[in-house]
């Protein structure tokens, strides 16, 4: 068992990956893409609370690997096919759903969530963010990129069995939180030097 003096060591991690908000009532439910359940479930009891009028899930398929994989083996070619039945089945009626079925990876998502938000005209000033618990600090910081004027409140949900208590007391838990934390810097890393050449 590890001492408290050794969990304060892993604190600055742990509080800049583990982020959770209240949630407030909301325009809408931001769902990035995945080949799980857990965050659209989320999601769906948020929207069965009241918490917002409209969801939206996003994601075509990873990036590296080409193709959406069903993990119900129900032949859905997208995750946001996968998502939408999801909600559906949690009780979000279909015109409820928003539809974003482009992106491959995260910053698409928060790229293709503004621009469908933006061609529907539909104004946003406060969104939640419904994700895994260990992703949430990306999430925010991808969609807060893209959404600069929207007031963003992350609800995760715990999956992989990855929580702030714990993530340090496994090696596969450790491989995936820092394997975040990394992400976080090389993939901002390239946004803000877009940033600078667009001038932006």
């Amino acid at each position: 068992m590890k001492s408290r003096k050794i969990e304060r060591f892993f604190d600055c991690i742990t509080d800049f990956i583990f982020l959770e908000d209240n949630p407030e009532k909301a325009d809408v439910i931001f769902v990035p893409g995945g080949n799980y359940p857990d965050s659209a479930r989320k999601a769906a009891r948020l929207y069965a609370q009241g918490y917002a009028p409209l969801v939206l899930p996003s994601g075509r398929y990873p990036k590296p690997v080409g193709a959406f994989r069903d993990p119900e083996g129900k032949n859905r070619k997208t995750e946001w096919e996968y998502l939408r039945d999801i909600l559906i089945h949690e009780g979000v009626p279909e015109q409820a759903i928003l539809k974003e079925d482009q992106a491959t990876f995260t910053w698409e998502n928060a790229i293709y969530s503004r621009c469908l938000l933006e061609s529907m005209q539909l104004h946003v000033k406060k969104a939640i963010i419904a994700c895994q618990a260990y992703h949430a600090r990306r999430c925010r910081m991808y969609y807060q990129e893209q959404f600069p004027d929207v007031e963003l409140l992350v609800c995760p949900i715990v999956t992989k069995g990855i929580t702030r208590d714990n993530w340090y007391l496994d090696a596969d838990k450790i491989d995936v939180v820092l394997g975040e934390v990394e992400r976080c810097g090389n993939q901002f890393h390239e946004i803000m030097r877009a940033h600078m050449t667009d001038g932006r």
